[in-house]
């Protein structure tokens, strides 16, 4: 039986499976010109070290959303390419993995949404809350899985502030999503920690989680800090592989806040920080 979530009664770990050629933090498995079977050989490696570990979910994404605000322009990936890539990794992973482990589309495009679901994912990953393309929301809601809806936009100007717009834009993306047949109980938010956000930004929502959640009706909360830039700033300048005592700062201060979900790289050092959180917060 796969993992069921329930809620409040401790943080899940999901571990972050890039088959990328270009993810910003350097592991991006479909690298170094490796063809579609060592990619899906590589993921399941990392995947099954991943669940070893302790990660609870594991989010398999085939396009790399790094900013360009930040990270300057990349080529956009088809839907095409991105199915290609995705779903014999999620196969692979359900038949090896999804008896004790949930499985995770990273997409915005409805149509590998409805692939993955059909191949085993029972979450959708959403860095642009079915905005961009509703299609996510109705294969989540046809294919009976959770949904993550992200904030996000372009360029980290907020003339309103940076947590009154969050708050806005996600409960219009809750009522979108809702609209569309995904029932509250399957919605989960991230505050998009990186996304459209300057230091400032991100520390903001980070220092005001519990009011944020509160302002969103308790739905359940991913965050995602793992490796993000604004460490990179914090810590003078670290590159994104020495930023995990960054990451585990924040995983910590997230669970206290309420968090539910945290989206990691580095799951066996964070999976110890969980524990611990879990065990003071969570008592």
């Amino acid at each position: 039986m796969a993992t069921e979530l329930r809620w409040g009664e401790r943080t899940y770990l999901m571990g972050i499976i890039n088959v990328t050629p270009d993810s910003f933090s350097g592991d991006g498995l479909a690298a170094n010109g490796r063809d579609l079977s060592e990619v899906v050989k590589a993921a399941v490696t990392q995947g099954r070290a991943f669940v070893a570990s302790g990660a609870d979910i594991l989010d398999v994404g085939a396009e790399s959303t790094r900013p360009r605000s930040a990270y300057g322009d990349h080529p956009s990936v088809s839907a095409e390419t991105e199915t290609a890539r995705t779903i014999p990794v999620i196969r692979a992973l359900v038949a090896e993995l999804g008896a004790s482990t949930l499985i995770s589309i990273d997409t915005s495009k409805g149509t590998v949404a409805r692939a993955a679901i059909d191949a085993g994912a029972r979450i959708v990953n959403d860095v642009w809350a079915a905005q961009h393309d509703p299609g996510t929301a109705d294969a989540a809601a046809a294919g009976e899985t959770h949904l993550v809806l992200m904030h996000n936009q372009e360029g980290n100007v907020y003339p309103d502030g940076v947590f009154d717009s969050v708050v806005t834009w996600l409960r219009g993306a809750i009522d979108a999503a809702a609209a569309r047949g995904v029932p509250r109980n399957r919605i989960v938010v991230d505050p998009g920690i990186g996304f459209g956000k300057g230091t400032a930004e991100n520390l903001e929502l980070l220092h005001r989680l519990g009011e944020l959640k509160q302002a969103l009706g308790g739905l359940p909360m991913l965050v995602g800090t793992s490796r993000k830039r604004f460490l990179g700033e914090l810590l003078d300048g670290a590159a994104h592989d020495d930023r995990v005592e960054g990451t585990a700062a924040t995983v910590a201060l997230a669970i206290g806040a309420g968090a539910d979900i945290v989206r990691v790289h580095d799951v066996a050092t964070i999976a110890r920080t969980v524990r611990v959180s879990d065990a003071v917060v969570r008592r």
